[in-house]
């Protein structure tokens, strides 16, 4: 018997003495603030406790340690020192996803009562075993500040009204702060079952045989779920159906994130353990890891060839005569790397039946998506199927693809129970998408005076074992080969080729960052080869109104990237070694697909409204976007006033929450819906007109695809950028401006999170991260392997927005969320080339020849 006290009372517990203390804390004492994001390996700091008044990650400790211990967890700490920690992140804009949060305010509450006056860099410091994807680090640290002046003199800390441009409070953010359970991990379900999936241990290998008789035997399995069980179509994916759920016997396995099986038991320690007594009978076949060699060889991958898409853009004279008339000619080839999204709440997701249809509990990226995908696995219609969305904590892309939803509704649907199916660190990184390595044969030439004549490109894209959206990534890199800048004479060629690696698929930039990686890079190496100022020959390149982007796009509106230009120039002259990048990002899909976005606004009693759309929340804000953009077109002025719900028993469509076009879309719907509220209220309160239901939506239908006839309109808005990179005198990096223009800002703090969290992104995909395979084999499952920065990693980021309206967008607001992190990579580069003089052609850089 193990006694010892959790947050003041005293508690028991008799069991496995190897059981993890964050086990217990969350699934026997229900304290949900701790949180599960490297599971066990101690890497990210959102599980943090107090342990004998040290801080302590309850990951990382057994039970069996904590015989007459002292716990306490953030729902133990002193009322009022929480509340002002929480409003703190809050009024910082702090809390993006929320879900490192609560381990955060933990450690600031340490920190604090030691060092109750601690200055920037000793917050960083003592912050730097918690890992945020989201925020960058800078509002977490402008955070614990704020809360040491508010604990020190024992003030109320404000918050901004709703208005746009202002910064009221992300939605559900102090709940999310104080650690409430709002993600998957928190519901509760009676008589819930637990999966876990069986994978295959080699990337390409013929199923000979699954037995999983052992497992079905072992205490507490209820069923082991495999290729037979599907009743519908077995195979899953967003734009092609080439991803089989399950892999069957006979088949052969494409990489080593293939499931074979599901076991599903009463609990998941149960479930785990007796997925190990499942025995697969292999014949190992050689994987083809190198798309070359899948180009050029004669394994096929799948039935129809290892070329998932080609994508091919030509315009203007031929680039073979023009580079025999141009004055100057570069050529260059470069690499960039495979690297993980790193989202912090892994995936997880519930399955049961609630008012009559299978309900599926999602993180998910699209739920309407999700809904379609998994109606047809079970060979159901879409209407007996109910995807509820559960905001994510982090996705960036990563979550767009079906990992386990797919799992726990065929587990929930066949034994009518609840079924919950939660990947761990390790299995995240082997199944879920990846930014996809490209490498990049680029010929640029331009005339004397410096101006582009003709960009030769062709990109090689590793797609991995399946689709996902490596098609529309691919064409991405293709349609912003040449960045932000007018090229007249484009020959540009861009294919995805399957590969026995783990599958690439939608990241932050969605193959727009490896191509200005190699824009970028090329222009300097033009610059310093011929003697052009970086600067000036950007400028004078520079997209404007009336030009042509790579696709062929001609300009019409709300261009801002001189503007950008212009912002850093003086900085950038005056800095001794500093690096330059521009970027242009589409908002939308665009290229002739339609974009539906619907929205319905119910009236509830004492003047509140539900307002329900399609659209992902997973920390960007698109929830507090449109409470913000309804408040403002109809004059309210308490935000909180407006609740948000995303399912698809609505029927509020819209699409996949990817390509920055989240703010755009739902805001126009939103507009539209709150049209024939806005005139009722000139005669009524909404007190008056509780139970009235709005309805409204917006179509873009007016994309044309790149290869169409005549004017070429790819993409209903585009969102521009310039970053400066600058490097201290020792080569670390000591500044970054990133000048953005995304059209009207919204949210100021939202904005500002954006581009910090993903200029820290960027500096990372620059310098660290990585994810090398060995022959399709992870080489580590190793989170802190990854090369994710920390709190002491971030320079000083300065964030300037350059608000040009859009006349087609919601109050002049486009998106932001991927140009972020575009530039920066090629600004770094740019930043070591002016330190040490050498060239970089691959990503991570090699580092600085110190001076």
């Amino acid at each position: 018997m193990i006694r010892l006290t959790l947050n003041g009372r005293m508690a028991e517990y008799n069991g496995d003495g190897d059981l993890k203390l964050i086990e217990w804390l969350r699934f026997t004492m229900n304290t949900k603030s701790v949180k599960d994001g490297c599971s066990g390996q101690g890497a990210c700091g959102a599980c943090l406790v107090e342990l004998n008044g040290k801080p302590m990650l309850s990951c990382s400790i057994t039970m069996e340690k904590l015989d007459g211990a002292e716990v306490v967890t953030l729902e133990g700490f002193p009322e009022d020192v929480r509340d002002i920690l929480a409003k703190a992140f809050v009024a910082a804009g702090a809390v993006q996803c929320g879900f490192c949060s609560p381990g955060m305010l933990a450690r600031a509450k340490m920190i604090l009562e030691k060092n109750p006056s601690p200055t920037r860099e000793e917050v960083a410091k003592k912050l730097k075993p918690h890992l945020c994807r989201c925020t960058g680090y800078v509002k977490i640290i402008d955070a614990v500040l704020l809360a040491a002046e508010k604990l020190s003199d024992k003030t109320d800390i404000d918050i901004e009204n709703a208005f746009m441009g202002s910064s009221p409070p992300k939605l559900d953010a102090l709940e999310r702060a104080k650690g409430a359970p709002l993600f998957i991990g928190g519901l509760e379900f009676e008589n819930i079952h637990h999966g876990a999936l069986k994978f295959s241990d080699h990337p390409r290998a013929r199923i000979l045989s699954i037995d999983t008789s052992e497992a079905e035997k072992y205490p507490g399995v209820v069923k082991v779920l495999t290729a037979k069980d599907v009743p519908g179509s077995r195979n899953v994916g967003m734009f092609v159906r080439d991803w089989p759920l399950y892999v069957a016997e006979g088949e052969t396995t494409r990489y080593i994130g293939d499931v074979l099986a599901c076991v599903i038991a009463d609990d998941n320690r149960t479930a785990r353990k007796a997925r190990e007594l499942i025995k697969v009978e292999y014949e190992v076949l050689e994987p083809v890891t190198d798309p070359f060699k899948s180009l050029a060889g004669d394994v096929r991958i799948h039935e129809n060839g290892n070329i998932l898409k080609e994508t091919v853009i030509n315009y203007g004279e031929p680039c073979t005569d023009v580079f025999k008339e141009s004055e100057y000619v570069i050529q260059k080839t470069y690499q960039t790397q495979r690297i993980e999204h790193a989202f912090l709440e892994l995936e997880n997701s519930v399955a049961c039946r609630e008012d009559g249809k299978l309900t599926v509990y999602t993180q998910s990226q699209g739920i309407y998506e999700d809904r379609h995908q998994i109606a047809d696995m079970l060979g159901l219609e879409a209407k007996d199927v109910n995807v509820k969305l559960i905001a994510a904590g982090g996705a960036f892309g990563g979550k767009e693809d079906l990992t386990v939803q797919g799992h726990a509704a065929l587990g929930a649907y066949i034994l009518d129970v609840p079924v919950k199916v939660k990947l761990n660190r390790a299995e995240s990184l082997r199944m879920h998408p990846k930014r996809h390595p490209m490498t990049l044969e680029y010929t640029l030439s331009c005339d004397k005076e410096g101006k582009f004549t003709g960009l030769h490109a062709r990109i090689t894209a590793d797609t991995g074992a399946y689709a996902s959206a490596g098609g529309p990534v691919s064409e991405r890199a293709a349609t912003h080969a040449g960045g932000a800048y007018h090229i007249p004479n484009i020959d540009v060629k861009s294919t995805a080729v399957y590969t026995n690696n783990i599958p690439s698929g939608a990241m932050r930039g969605f193959g727009v960052n490896q191509a200005t990686f190699a824009i970028e890079s090329i222009i300097d190496e033009l610059c310093d080869k011929f003697g052009f100022d970086r600067w000036d020959i950007r400028y004078k390149n520079a997209l404007d109104k009336g030009l042509t982007t790579t696709s062929g796009h001609k300009l019409r509106k709300a261009v801002g990237l001189k503007e950008t230009l212009e912002r850093v120039k003086d900085e950038f002259r005056s800095s001794k070694y500093a690096g330059i990048a521009c970027a242009i990002k589409n908002c939308g899909i665009g290229n002739g697909v339609p974009e539906l976005s619907q929205v319905k606004i119910e009236v509830l009693p004492e003047g509140r409204l539900r307002l329900y759309h399609g659209w992902s929340e997973m920390g960007q804000g698109i929830d507090t976007v449109a409470q913000q953009m309804l408040c403002e077109h109809i004059g309210l002025s308490d935000i909180s006033k407006v609740d948000v719900v995303v399912m698809t028993d609505s029927e509020t469509k819209g699409g996949s929450t990817t390509a920055s076009r989240g703010t755009f879309l739902v805001g126009k719907a939103v507009i539209e819906c709150a049209k024939g509220l806005k005139k009722d209220l000139q005669n009524s309160t909404l007190e008056e007109l509780a139970g009235k239901v709005y309805h409204g939506e917006y179509l873009c239908d007016w994309t044309t695809k790149p290869d169409i006839d005549g004017d070429v309109i790819s993409h209903f808005a585009y969102s521009f950028a310039t970053q400066l990179v600058k490097l201290d005198n020792e080569g670390a990096i000591e500044k970054v401006t990133a000048v953005h223009d995304s059209g009207r800002v919204v949210n100021r703090k939202l904005f500002e999170g954006q581009i910090e969290g993903g200029v820290v992104m960027g500096i990372g995909y620059a310098l660290s991260e990585d994810m090398p395979l060995d022959n399709g084999y992870l080489k580590t499952e190793r989170f802190r392997d990854y090369g994710l920065l920390r709190t002491t990693d971030v320079p000083e980021i300065d964030v300037v927005p350059i608000e040009i309206d859009d006349i087609d967008a919601p109050f002049g607001a486009k998106g932001v969320g991927e140009i972020c992190c575009i530039p920066t990579a090629a600004a770094v580069a740019g930043a070591y080339r002016s330190y040490d003089g050498a060239e970089r052609l691959s990503l991570p850089l090699k580092p600085l020849n110190k001076k």
